[in-house]
């Protein structure tokens, strides 16, 4: 799978802010050094044992490395997006980014279809690094049951 692009194409996308959700396009979002790691989805055991955590866990060390944002993208609703941030990461300061739609995750070619296990289409797990929209960096796990590329971890 790769990204058929070199920079996030810019759309309308959903952030959870201070607890509130609220509409962004991805042109502001993702102004700056960023990274952007995407999940298959909230309170599912890999992304809420391991990679979501791994974020929290780093976020000074990746702050000191220069990286002004740390978004968390899944196809899921903002207000599971919003639940899920309560219960794992609730003091980090990490963005929530709710593709619901799954618009983001189409526009990048990293879709994953888990209808077989009763998911839907969801998004496969992977890094981004951004700078100012501009994919510097990509990591695209293979199997997106695993979290080896795509933790904190990949970028320390």
């Amino acid at each position: 799978m790769s990204i058929p692009t070199t920079k996030i194409p810019d759309l309308t996308v959903q952030i959870i802010e201070s607890g509130e959700k609220k509409e962004i396009s991805t042109t502001e979002l993702f102004k700056g050094k960023t990274i952007l790691f995407g999940l298959p989805g909230a309170f599912t055991p890999t992304c809420s044992q391991i990679q979501l955590p791994s974020f929290v866990t780093h976020e000074k060390n990746l702050r000191e490395k220069g990286y002004e944002k740390i978004i968390c993208m899944a196809v899921n609703d903002a207000f599971v997006m919003q639940a899920w941030k309560e219960q794992i990461a609730p003091n980090a300061d990490i963005i929530m980014l709710a593709d619901g739609s799954a618009a983001l995750t189409k526009a990048l070619n990293l879709g994953l279809d888990l209808t077989e296990k009763h998911m839907g289409f969801r998004c496969t797990r992977f890094l981004l690094v951004l700078e100012n929209s501009e994919i510097l960096k990509a990591n695209i796990e293979k199997n997106p049951g695993t979290c080896e590329i795509s933790g904190a971890n990949s970028l320390l």
